[in-house]
């Protein structure tokens, strides 16, 4: 499975977001310079987000993006959710059935061991996405990342915040 970009940049975009002080927005192009992304791609991930209602906009000088949730009421899943969709990774064809030693009309009352893995597997993988918030997010980059990049990072995100 490959994701989208998109999925990595928006995921990125939310953990800047996470630590906005209330009321305050983050313009796209300020998201794209931090980032080092083409403002025009990015904008598309983040609209991603505006009409899944993870995030709220606002136009004009001070405008931009902020969360419409608190960052610990935000999942990971919910960010790939918003950019790639919904649907299960795995699509059984049920090409089992074109086996030319099945008895004529034979047909099998359940899910084959193959789909019920794949099914499995994709559940797992979106537990665990369910499972992190941007608040979880934050504690990790606050231990990961010196601190002096740490503050700067969030000192140059403030001065461009409106």
């Amino acid at each position: 499975m490959i994701l989208k970009s998109q999925v990595e940049w928006a995921l990125h975009c939310c953990a800047i977001l996470a630590g906005l002080p209330e009321g305050r927005y983050l313009s796209t192009k300020a998201l794209a310079e931090f980032h080092g992304l083409p403002k025009e791609y990015l904008s598309k991930a983040l609209q991603s987000l505006s009409q899944a209602g993870l995030v709220h906009t606002t136009l004009g000088p001070s405008g931009g993006y902020r969360l419409a949730r608190a960052p610990a009421d935000l999942t990971f899943l919910d960010i790939v959710e918003a950019v790639e969709g919904k649907a299960q990774t795995f699509v059984c064809n049920n090409i089992r059935a074109n086996n030319p030693c099945r008895p004529h009309g034979y047909c099998e009352s359940s899910p084959c061991a193959v789909a019920r893995v794949m099914w499995d597997a994709d559940e797992a993988w979106r537990q665990k996405l369910r499972s992190v918030s941007f608040s979880d997010l934050i504690e990790t980059l606050a231990r990961d990342i010196p601190k002096d990049l740490w503050k700067n990072s969030f000192e140059w995100v403030l001065e461009r915040a409106g």
